[in-house]
């Protein structure tokens, strides 16, 4: 039994997003268990607290005196 090269391609690319889907919610359930495990012991669970590295950048962060407009 042959497979041409599209069933072949079809076959891989359904493979990579199933493996992708699995993937994602191994790394879902992951973070909803340390999330739930911090939150049992009573930590604080501010994104900037467990995560001090990653910073997000505000758009209309502005220093110094602002005038309303």
């Amino acid at each position: 039994m042959k497979i041409n090269k599209l069933g072949l391609g079809i076959l891989a690319g359904v493979a990579l997003i199933a493996a992708g889907m699995v993937l994602a919610k191994n790394k879902r359930k992951r973070v909803s268990r340390m999330l739930s495990e911090v939150a049992d012991e009573g930590y604080e669970t501010a994104h900037d607290i467990l995560y001090p590295g990653k910073s997000k950048k505000e758009k209309n962060l502005r220093y110094g005196p602002v005038l309303p407009m």
